[in-house]
C-alpha cells in the first residue's frame, strides 16, 4: 500500500485542515442544494417520487414495502446526483478533453435510466397486486 505523498513531493496536494462535523454537513447540504437546483431532471424525479409515496399511502403498503419504495427513490435520486456531478465536471473541461470524455457522460445518464427502470419494475411488483386487490373488492 502506498503512503500519501507529503506536501514536499512534486505534484502533491496540500492536506486540508480537519473540519468539524458541522462543517462537513454544511458542505454536504450545499452540494445537495447545488445538485437539486442545477438540473431540471430532479423535478421529474420528485414528481414521480411524490406519486409513489401517495400510492403507497392509498394502497396501504406494509412497512417492508415502504422501505423498499423509499430505497428505490433514494437510489434514483442518488444516481441523478452522481450524473449531475459528472455533467458539472464535463462543463469545466476544455474542448479536446470533452471529446474524449463523452462516454463518461453517456454512461452516467445510462446509470440514471437503469436506476429509474429498476425502481419502476419494483414499484409495479409492489403496486399491481395491491391495486388489483383494491379493485376486486
Amino acid at each position: 500500500m502506498m503512503d500519501d505523498p507529503t506536501p514536499d513531493e512534486p505534484g502533491a496536494m496540500p492536506r486540508r485542515p480537519r473540519r468539524s462535523w458541522a462543517a462537513k454537513f454544511a458542505t454536504a447540504f450545499r452540494g445537495l442544494k447545488l445538485g437539486v437546483r442545477g438540473h431540471s431532471s430532479f423535478s421529474v424525479h420528485f414528481f414521480f417520487a411524490a406519486l409513489v409515496l401517495v400510492a403507497a399511502l392509498v394502497l396501504q403498503c406494509d412497512p417492508t414495502q415502504w422501505c423498499i419504495l423509499i430505497a428505490c427513490i433514494g437510489g434514483v435520486l442518488t444516481t441523478e446526483l452522481v450524473n449531475s456531478t459528472v455533467e458539472t465536471l464535463f462543463r469545466g473541461l476544455d474542448y479536446e478533453t470533452r471529446e474524449r470524455a463523452w462516454p463518461a457522460l453517456d454512461i452516467s445518464a445510462g446509470a440514471v435510466l437503469f436506476a429509474s427502470f429498476t425502481a419502476s419494475v419494483i414499484g409495479l411488483i409492489i403496486f399491481v397486486p395491491r391495486l388489483i386487490s383494491c379493485l376486486s373488492r
